[in-house]
């Protein structure tokens, strides 16, 4: 009985560390889709090039419609006004070709001494150099030249015999099969069939996706979302008039790319200027090395064309100017921030696509990488699609806050902290990131997550970025104006001189000291210091007790008439009622006249928890934000300054009433 239980024990446990069933499925879908997209890609481009040209056709197709033509003639006049673009193009590109290629072996002097020229200069001077190297050694000997030269020998005699082998006939056999009339049309006409036939099929197919469009979102929604009809259907028409728009945009500022290089290799004097410009805006298409593929055949052919090299560096100039332009300037304003995508996800599709389809493939890795995108933001099964390819952060601010404080690196959260505060203020800051952050540590630490060490190395992190902003002032920056430098509140406090701070008296001494209590977390610690420097800030006495001196003996040491609201933070609470409760009873046995209240700071504002606290522990109130806490800190202390001000007013009138001779008699004395 006891070595079967053993191994079913062992069974168990090795069944636990296999793959999970969903993770072996996910990759076997992945590895059947990949092989599909490779062996049925002579199906799949074409069908990929018609709906990427359904969707720039699109727009064309609304415009017509607004101009009270029916569905259909729309949709053929638009496919047919883009064959006609297309074979425009087309027969450009020839005429172009067959130019370049009569002008060529004028070029092949020019080309020869380019040539020439730049071995003697590379080449020809590492020759030299290890010639130089060789007399200085002496190794070179009568010996290795004349091996060389039978070398030679040998190697001429080869060919004449090869040159010697073949036979008369077999030239005259060859030359008549090379003039055959269907040598002739299969040598020319193949390499037009083939794409005329792709382009054909691609025509076809867009036609049928537009005349059907709305069949087709039907059986989409169906397929992707057919028990939420009306969030599928929104997200479906937004993520088509956005690939659109993009697509449109895109051909738009390439083919304007296109023209610009155009017209400026004509006035450079480069011939076929117009092939050149529809190679640059093609070739732009692919991301980030496009343009510069499509730099290199114009730079080739002015070193060619010039016997010089100033036509070079005039086209290199050009590509060097407008490529940036276009891509830092011009796109960032017709995109907005950005396309969606992320840089390396693009480097990436670019070599999968490049890897499954070709050439092809290279120049349709964004457009369908972004297609990936807009499906994985709007489909909930494939949001992953959008995590690994989007541009979107994968962390949420709080995440991103946490995982950088467990990483023990404040500097990249105080980066984070320094780009929101540019639209929120500080207090806002610490409640929607900060706190909720060290919230999901005190989470890991309940459920022994992360040890003792990483709750203090968090503890540490977040005191240090506290103190790296405490020269932000606690409210929102101007919407109309640009965000200045962060300014420290002690100057700001100072200048006003006018009139006492709030939880001052007018003779200087501060009233209503307000003491920040940590609870039983050393997180805890990190969140009274964020709440003493907003009081701070707002002109309030605050004294921070630390956590290892919440302690019998450190309450003992409190001052009862300095203090006059006591805030214990407590970011988690599920096990420590019972020790809040104590501290509350310490408390409030050495300050009775303060004001305590619990900081539940992970909790929502209409939490049952942060309702039933100040019941369980004996506290005043409880508040679930460091605003909040904030407010009610400076009502208490303006209520503290009021009944001392009404006090000192009232010994006033008493030491008054009670000494008027003197004064009067200190005033005859003084005037006489």
């Amino acid at each position: 009985m006891s070595d079967n239980e053993r191994r079913q024990g062992q069974v168990r446990v090795s069944a636990a560390d296999l793959p999970s069933l969903a993770g072996l499925l996910t990759l076997a879908v992945s590895v059947v889709t990949i092989a599909a997209l490779y062996l049925a890609r002579d199906l799949l481009i074409p069908l990929t090039l018609a709906v990427l040209l359904s969707f720039v056709l699109a727009p064309l197709v609304r415009l017509l419609r607004r101009a009270r033509l029916p569905w259909p003639p729309a949709v053929l006049i638009a496919v047919l006004l883009a064959l006609a673009v297309l074979l425009a193009v087309g027969g450009v590109i020839g005429a172009q070709i067959a130019g370049l290629a009569d002008d060529l072996p004028r070029y092949e002097t020019t080309i020869r001494k380019k040539v020439d020229t730049v071995q003697e200069l590379t080449i020809g001077r590492v020759n030299r150099f290890l010639a130089r190297i060789d007399e200085l050694r002496g190794s070179k000997s009568a010996l290795g030249g004349s091996s060389s030269i039978s070398g030679g020998g040998e190697q001429s005699s080869g060919e004449g015999g090869s040159s010697d082998a073949a036979s008369p006939d077999g030239g005259a056999a060859a030359a008549s099969s090379k003039t055959a009339p269907t040598t002739i049309l299969e040598k020319f006409l193949s390499p037009v069939l083939s794409p005329l036939a792709t382009l054909g099929i691609v025509l076809v197919i867009t036609l049928f996706i537009l005349l059907q469009r709305d069949d087709l979102r039907d059986r989409f929604i169906r397929l992707v979302g057919a028990r939420d009809l009306h969030r599928t259907t929104v997200a479906l028409d937004e993520a088509v008039k956005r690939l659109s728009k993009y697509f449109l945009a895109q051909l738009a500022l390439n083919t304007a790319f296109g023209v610009v290089i155009a017209v400026g290799l004509y006035f450079i004097g480069l011939p076929s200027p117009v092939l050149w410009g529809v190679v640059a805006g093609l070739c732009r298409f692919i991301p980030y090395i496009g343009a510069w593929i499509a730099a290199a055949f114009p730079l080739v052919l002015a070193a060619a064309v010039d016997p010089s090299w100033s036509t070079a560096a005039w086209t290199l100039a050009l590509f060097v100017v407008a490529e940036p332009v276009m891509g830092q300037v011009i796109e960032p304003v017709v995109y907005g921030h950005s396309t969606g995508l992320s840089p390396v996800s693009v480097v990436v599709a670019t070599i999968f696509w490049t890897w499954l389809w070709g050439p092809i493939g290279l120049i349709l890795a964004t457009p369908l990488t972004l297609c990936l995108v807009v499906l994985g933001r709007h489909v909930d099964r494939l949001e992953f699609l959008d995590v690994l390819l989007g541009d979107r952060p994968a962390l949420s601010p709080i995440e991103s806050f946490y995982q950088r404080m467990l990483a023990g690196d404040p500097d990249e959260a105080q980066d984070q902290a320094e780009l929101l505060l540019r639209t929120r203020a500080l207090s806002a800051y610490y409640d929607d990131i900060a706190l909720k952050g060290l919230k999901l540590a005190a989470e890991d630490a309940s459920r022994e997550a992360i040890s003792m060490a990483q709750l203090l190395s968090i503890r540490d992190a977040a005191q240090e970025l506290v103190d790296e902003l405490d020269e932000y002032n606690d409210a929102p920056p101007a919407a109309a104006e640009p965000p200045a430098e962060p300014v420290s509140s002690a100057p700001a406090a100072a200048s006003d001189a006018t009139a006492p701070p709030e939880g001052h008296a007018g003779d200087g001494r501060r009233i209503g000291t307000v003491l920040c209590v940590p609870g039983v977390s050393p997180l805890d610690e990190a969140a009274s210091a964020m709440l003493a420097q907003l009081l701070a800030k707002h002109g309030l006495a605050a004294q921070r007790l630390a956590g290892d001196r919440s302690s019998r003996t450190a309450i003992a040491a409190l001052s009862p008439t300095d203090i006059a609201v006591v805030c214990i933070s407590a970011l988690e609470t599920g096990r420590s009622h019972a020790r809040l409760r104590l501290l509350v009873r310490r408390l409030r046995r050495r300050l009775p006249g303060a004001q305590i209240m619990i900081g539940l700071w992970a909790q929502s504002e209409n939490g049952a928890q942060a309702a039933d606290m100040v019941g369980e522990v004996g506290a005043d109130r409880c508040v679930v934000s460091l605003a909040q806490a904030v407010r009610v800190c400076l009502d208490a202390t303006a209520s503290a300054a009021t009944d001392l001000a009404e006090k000192d007013l009232g010994e006033a009138a008493v030491v008054g009433a009670a000494t008027p001779p003197l004064r009067i008699k200190t005033a005859g004395a003084g005037a006489g």
